[in-house]
């Protein structure tokens, strides 16, 4: 287990950054081809050069589509549109990248099934002067009362998501580079959805029926543990052997090391240390499924003082950074 990050850009300012805290494995953000709409080998190459001169490893890419964000939002929303021919042209290019991964020695690929983003309501007050990203469905005023996807019922969205993995694990397989999946965020309410969307990946069994679809060694999650938390009704008690399920099935090929406070439905994105989950008992639980990749933060709190966030990844790169080695030594290396 090692700490990463996901933040970027991946410039030499924000690689030295990385560097300063120790952080040696990151989610690169790489340049792309306009034309292609993907980077091309070279670019990644620049990328994976560019990082090494810091002494760190790219571990994982993100690409700029298939992103978290609102389907009435993004600017390539053929493949949750599931509007052929153009999602077919977006899914090559996801293959394509793939390949140059392969061909550039980037392992891993993270991405999104996203069609409602990331949905919070009002952040709520934190510690020292900090605000929390916070979610409580019986506040939530949706802009309108249906995406631009229209009604997206589960069986709508499973022939999607079936339709990509269809076309995309395949060539993850041949290259040997494993793909992840980040699960909704957050959770909503099954059946009648939010804006019309029942999102499927924003339970636990969903995420099970989703690791099942075209099996694979190379098709897998981006365990997003603070997402996948707010999925349950006692995280702090459930969220060890949900860990365990994926884990234990090789499953898990990053995970987003957050905390939350509070429940599905209704909860705020805390700082590592102060959340419902044990996070020393998280890291145990890793360990004894033998989870081999990053631990990162992810949204971190806010404070004025700190408009980048870099006072509170700094924070949760120690905290998480120490927890790994108090950890290792306690089971011995």
């Amino acid at each position: 287990m090692k700490v990463g990050c996901q933040s970027g850009p991946t410039s030499d300012k924000r690689l030295q950054f990385f560097a300063r805290h120790g952080v040696k494995n990151i989610c690169g953000i790489p340049e792309e081809s306009k034309e292609l709409g993907y980077p091309t080998v070279e670019q990644l190459l620049q990328l994976k050069d560019r990082a090494a001169k810091w002494d760190i490893s790219i571990d994982l890419l993100t690409p700029s589509f298939l992103a978290s964000s609102h389907i009435d939002r993004t600017p390539r929303p053929a493949i949750m549109l599931g509007q052929s021919p153009e999602r077919d042209r977006d899914i090559e290019r996801f293959q394509n990248l793939i390949r140059n991964c392969a061909k550039a020695g980037i392992p891993a690929v993270k991405y999104n099934m996203s069609i409602l983003g990331v949905l919070r309501t009002e952040r709520t007050p934190g510690r020292g002067g900090s605000s929390y990203s916070t979610w409580r469905l019986k506040d939530a005023k949706p802009r309108t009362p249906l995406t631009r996807a229209g009604q997206v019922t589960a069986d709508i969205y499973w022939e999607r998501i079936a339709y990509f993995l269809e076309r995309v694990v395949p060539v993850a397989s041949e290259c040997k580079v494993r793909i992840a999946c980040h699960p909704h965020d957050p959770g909503v309410p099954p059946v009648t959805g939010y804006q019309g969307v029942d999102a499927v990946l924003g339970t636990v069994d969903g995420l099970k029926r989703f690791i099942s679809i075209h099996e694979s060694p190379y098709h897998g999650l981006n365990f997003c543990q603070g997402t996948v938390s707010e999925m349950l009704q006692d995280p702090g008690k459930e969220i060890f052997d949900v860990i365990r399920y994926f884990g234990s099935r090789k499953k898990i090929f990053n995970v987003h090391f957050r905390n939350i406070r509070g429940k599905r439905d209704d909860f705020q994105e805390v700082y590592p240390d102060e959340g419902d989950v044990d996070f020393v008992k998280a890291l145990r639980v890793y360990k004894e499924i033998e989870y081999p990749y990053m631990l990162m933060p992810d949204h971190v709190p806010q404070h004025p003082d700190d408009p980048g966030g870099n006072q509170a990844f700094a924070f949760c790169y120690g905290y998480i950074r120490a927890l790994i080695q108090a950890v290792e030594q306690w089971y011995g290396r």
